[in-house]
């Protein structure tokens, strides 16, 4: 121990060693998924404006978002390849470069199939930022933090989210539609800056002691292996554990489907809310889901705790929780209320992020470095196909039937996906001789 205080001093002589590192590497991951879901949400809150100034329909609105959700769906496995064959650093920093000028040059659509074609490159190069999750919590955390690290992670997915109705209602206000456009776009370029100049693995990171990279690497786990892209996807396809994880997922998904992109249009639609009051409100349910984001990782150690779970028992126990909780949507369709409502998907977003950030802590657990971006991308591939499907469904019927029976849809799906959670990756204790 002294010996490896000694190293560390002689280290800090030569350059600036930053205690906890991997925390603040973790933070700096966390402002580039903010960016990542502010450039994201910009259209839905736009879109009430979007479809009086472009003419747009609300079923040509639904693909718009389907070709972002399809786009999204078809690249987050090749994403996560790309990172796990030339690392995170260069993988993430060149997504995150091809979406911020794909929402810069949303200022310039003219018609709803211009916004889609935007839509849908933005859409392949956002897909990056599940897979990096799992790669950051992978490379910079030791096994018994990931579940604690997954949930401080997911705050970025809601968080930013949360902003983006009011950061969005003042550029619209200063700059109009168009120029709300180019804000979020420019800040996702000043992210890619930061993430450029600060980010580097640990083995390469000139501020990380040794103690700590000794402390990150205390589970001895096996160097990554890089398969060709298809022998990847093979070989995860034949794993039973990856559906327990893919299943939940693409259960989970049609909610925050909901909240990302059609919440601004059912408060529209339902209680004749305008831009102003929408951003009042709709910011309210990423808060919820930022925190649980938090909770979750910590509700994993309370399970540990009580009950004497494993990790990965306590890890699933904390996610079936999060879609009980998801129940609380399917009251959303027979309150009349809007305040209720937000309250209703409040839960719904804290039982959501809860379910999204244990699955993510699943696929670090379950699977090896080498995989782990690539799984995390054919996970969240299962989950925006359920997105895109639930999308297109919306843009069929809520004119025609309104929102109410897709809310109580969303409040029973979580439910199913538990059970297969529990099926296939819960572990069950040896039997006595």
């Amino acid at each position: 121990m002294s010996q490896g205080i000694n190293n560390d001093m002689t280290v800090s002589k030569t350059r600036r060693v930053v205690k906890n590192l991997r925390w603040w590497m973790l933070i700096l991951f966390l402002l580039g998924v903010t960016v990542n879901y502010i450039t994201r949400n910009s259209l839905g809150i736009l879109a009430p404006e979007l479809k009086t100034s472009l003419g747009i329909t609300t079923e040509q609105y639904s693909w718009i978002v389907g070709a972002f959700q399809i786009a999204y769906t078809l690249f987050q496995p090749l994403c996560g390849w790309l990172i796990d064959v030339i690392g995170l650093k260069l993988g993430f920093m060149i997504c995150a470069s091809l979406w911020a000028l794909a929402c810069l040059l949303h200022a310039g659509a003219g018609s709803w199939l211009h916004l889609a074609i935007l839509r849908f490159f933005m859409g392949g190069a956002e897909a990056a930022a599940t897979p990096a999750n799992a790669k950051t919590i992978g490379e910079w955390f030791p096994k018994t933090e990931r579940p604690i690290a997954s949930g401080w992670a997911g705050v970025g997915f809601s968080i930013g989210a949360m902003l983006a109705p009011p950061i969005i209602y003042f550029a619209h206000a200063s700059f109009g539609w168009q120029g709300a456009f180019m804000f979020t776009g420019v800040l996702a370029m000043l992210w890619v800056v930061l993430w450029w100049a600060f980010y580097h693995n640990p083995e390469k990171h000139p501020n990380l002691s040794k103690s700590e990279l000794e402390y990150i690497r205390q589970d001895n786990e096996a160097p990554p292996v890089k398969l060709p892209f298809f022998t990847a996807l093979k070989t995860v396809g034949k794993n039973k554990r990856f559906y327990g994880i893919a299943i939940p997922a693409f259960m989970a998904e049609p909610a925050w489907a909901v909240f990302s992109f059609w919440m601004p249009l059912y408060f529209a639609k339902q209680y004749n809310m305008d831009l102003k009051q929408i951003a009042l409100f709709a910011w309210l349910p990423f808060l919820a889901a930022d925190l649980g984001s938090v909770a979750s990782g910590y509700l994993t150690r309370l399970y540990k705790r009580l009950f004497g779970f494993s990790r990965v028992n306590s890890t699933v126990a904390s996610s079936v929780t999060g879609a009980f909780m998801m129940i609380s949507l399917a009251v959303v369709a027979i309150t009349k209320d809007p305040i209720i409502a937000v309250v209703l998907m409040s839960i719904g977003g804290f039982g959501h992020q809860i379910i999204s950030c244990m699955l993510s802590a699943l696929v670090v657990e379950s699977f090896d470095k080498g995989q782990m971006a690539t799984v995390n991308g054919m996970r969240g591939s299962a989950a925006w196909i359920a997105s895109f499907l639930f999308s297109l469904i919306i843009g069929v019927t809520a004119d025609k039937i309104g929102f109410n029976p897709l809310f109580v849809a969303m409040g029973i799906f979580d439910l199913i996906g538990a059970c297969f959670l529990v099926a296939f990756i819960a572990e069950r204790r040896a039997k006595r001789a």
